[in-house]
């Protein structure tokens, strides 16, 4: 019995009810994955290596990179990926355990419900995400960061600091707000498209 709880939870989760869900599932497992894996590293991989201040100094560095990066986007936009799935998953897990076709989801009112609460949470965790990743990251990578070192050299308060590729972090940065926003548009989609395929339902009965 386990087993048919594992394949119907990966079932579940590869092949939501509705199609937009099914789109969703490939726009987030395919490309926003494959972009943040792969380019994400090729452009995140050796920020800290690069990443030089004046004086040049390994303590200097250290000391404003941590300043410049409390968190590192590619550990951020990670945790995002997990915490929006998560409603989902668990959604998925109680239907395994309960053995629900993905067919009775949209035909049960009960189980219906419960989707829409799950997509709901997916738009309000994408929101904070949204609005984290712009308190901590900003909309552009300026191509100099002056670094408060009071605590760290006592002989001056600023030290400018040089951000590299600057630019093309900037790009990254934007394509993973646009992630972010098509990722809501697709949740808000599929609410509408489960309500008008219930109506559907309640029409033919």
């Amino acid at each position: 019995m386990s087993l048919n709880y594992i394949k119907n939870f990966y079932e579940g989760c590869l092949r939501p009810p509705t199609v937009i869900g099914q789109f969703h599932t490939l726009f987030f497992g395919s490309v926003r994955m494959f972009f943040l894996g792969v380019l994400g590293f090729a452009v995140y991989g050796n920020e800290a290596l690069h990443f030089s201040c004046d004086p040049d100094r390994r303590e200097l560095n250290l000391y404003c990179y941590n300043q410049f990066r409390p968190i590192t986007p590619q550990v951020f936009w990670a945790l995002q990926l997990v915490t929006v799935l998560f409603p989902g998953a668990v959604f998925h897990l109680y239907a395994a355990c309960k053995t629900i076709d993905q067919e009775e989801i949209l035909q049960r009112p009960v189980y219906t419900v419960f989707y829409i609460i799950s997509v709901l949470l997916r738009i309000i965790l994408e929101v904070i995400a949204f609005w984290l990743q712009s308190h901590l990251f900003g909309f552009q990578v300026h191509p100099l960061f002056m670094c408060d070192a009071i605590a760290l050299e006592r002989s001056f308060n600023v030290t400018k600091c040089m951000v590299p590729e600057h630019f093309e972090k900037t790009i990254f940065l934007s394509a993973m707000y646009t992630f972010t926003v098509i990722t809501i548009l697709l949740c808000v989609a599929e609410i509408f498209e489960i309500l008008c395929r219930r109506l559907g339902y309640l029409s033919n009965k």
